[in-house]
């Protein structure tokens, strides 16, 4: 430090205001770098209602459809373990959920797998690879492109029904190497990177419902420490056991209905959904430079945990307005200027009304009247896919930005009274409507938060013109 005091003492007016120049352009990027806009340049899906695509998933959307059905005789047998009453050991009170078809077949010569190490695979991560490379050539990007490249992969999994059926079905002569590999959930990011030959960062994570928003989180923080020059985030998850069912019927998280009646007087849980989704991402100069197409932006993004809350599943309504403020701080943006926020919105009496509160304690800043937020779920549409549904919710942002529409959010006849939308104020979609007016720039963001007490915030904008 003296050194370089006694160097600058010597140095003319003139250059000491060049050097100051030369360190304030260098905070200046240093800044600028943290914070760097993240490009989501291709996108991947599978939803509940034969959706395959982020075409078939916005038409699925747009009209309002519910997919929800009873339980597939493929899945188990739903008359074995269903009972009317919630009390009852060893059974669910509820038939329903959003299943996804097909999900026994693959085709495992086209990835270089065997038939034997196939069987052994987990069909998760058989739909994460088929899904990751769709969203790759949706991106513009031949997956053999890759091969070598620093591409992270991050993955979010946290269900083993197929562990559980395999144990069941065979004793311990039976399993191999490839029942380790098939159902470990590391080997779920890391057979991605093998057979795409990608050397960036891995990773598994199970956040609950946390999850995935949180991997594309991690991912934008690995672009931005230039950890890796382009990231795959993906998300799955798979109903093919009734046990968690049971465990869930027991806590009393289920919707008898087998609909999410989010923000509605009559919400009484949530409905387990399947999914995998897969997004691209970049940083917005490179993909700018690499004339990629854009099809929307991550401004900013945050993630916490509730601590020492209510109770171990009970959002903490506090450290959500944390995160959130901290989100719109990365993303440069002030409150009023969201227009649209994508709630995590289970379908619980309890969690609404504390993410209302939340959401209204920040949002609600200097916004007018005339310009009322606007808010939604998804899962009132598919069910709670779990660990896949921070990126269920991403893409539906995406495609409403792109269309400018949002679509409407389904099962809402009377708000919870314990929820108070004026004094945000805020608006609930009920049907296709044009993307708000008023700002110049179309921005929406997404809430989080896990069983587990993880919590996430996530600012998006729509792709520069």
């Amino acid at each position: 430090m003296s050194t370089f005091l006694e160097r600058i003492q010597h140095l003319s007016p003139n250059r000491l205001a060049l050097l100051a120049c030369e360190l304030q352009s260098k905070l200046e990027a240093m800044e600028a770098a943290k914070n760097e806009p993240i490009a989501v340049i291709g996108m991947g899906c599978r939803f509940p209602g034969n959706v395959a695509d982020p075409e078939s998933y916005w038409q699925l959307l747009r009209s309002g459809q519910d997919p929800i059905t009873e339980v597939p005789p493929e899945r188990w047998d739903v008359d074995a373990y269903y009972h009317s009453d919630p009390s009852t050991l060893g059974k669910t009170y509820t038939r329903w959920g959003g299943f996804l078809k097909d999900v026994d077949q693959f085709d495992a010569d086209f990835f270089g797998i065997s038939p034997r190490e196939a069987e052994q695979m987990d069909p998760q991560q058989r739909l994460l690879l088929e899904v990751s490379w769709e969203a790759l050539e949706r991106s513009g990007y031949g997956p053999q492109q890759l091969v070598g490249s620093r591409t992270g992969v991050y993955v979010a999994i946290c269900t083993a029904d197929y562990a559980n059926l395999q144990s069941r079905a065979r004793d311990l002569t039976g399993m191999d190497t490839y029942t380790g590999f098939g159902s470990g959930f590391s080997f779920a990011a890391g057979r991605l990177s093998y057979v795409l030959g990608l050397q960036g960062p891995n990773m598994s994570l199970d956040a609950a419902c946390t999850s995935s928003l949180m991997g594309v989180h991690l991912g934008c923080q690995s672009l931005r420490d230039r950890e890796c020059e382009m990231a795959l985030v993906g998300g799955v998850n798979l109903v093919l056991s009734p046990e968690t069912n049971v465990i869930c019927s027991r806590t009393r998280m289920m919707a008898a209905d087998g609909r999410c009646k989010t923000f509605d007087a009559r919400a009484d849980g949530y409905v387990r959904s399947e999914a995998c989704g897969v997004v691209v991402l970049k940083r917005l100069g490179d993909a700018i430079a690499s004339g990629d197409n854009v099809l929307a932006v991550i401004k900013g993004s945050a993630i916490g945990h509730s601590g020492a809350s209510g109770g171990f599943t009970i959002p903490n309504g506090a450290v959500q307005q944390n995160t959130i403020r901290t989100a719109l701080a990365q993303a440069g943006v002030q409150p009023h200027h969201v227009q649209y926020i994508e709630t995590q919105g289970t379908g619980t009496p309890l969690g609404d009304s504390i993410e209302i509160r939340a959401l209204g304690a920040v949002f609600q800043e200097e916004r007018s009247p005339q310009d009322p937020l606007w808010l939604a779920s998804v899962k009132t549409n598919i069910g709670n896919t779990e660990t896949a549904s921070g990126l269920a919710a991403l893409m539906k942002v995406i495609l409403s930005l792109q269309h400018q529409q949002l679509p409407p959010h389904l099962h809402l006849k009377q708000v919870n009274p314990d929820i108070s939308l004026e004094d945000i104020p805020a608006k609930i979609p009920t049907q296709t409507m044009a993307w708000p007016q008023g700002q110049a720039r179309r921005i929406a963001s997404l809430n989080a938060y896990g069983m587990s007490g993880s919590t996430a915030h996530m600012v998006v904008e729509a792709a520069p013109e």
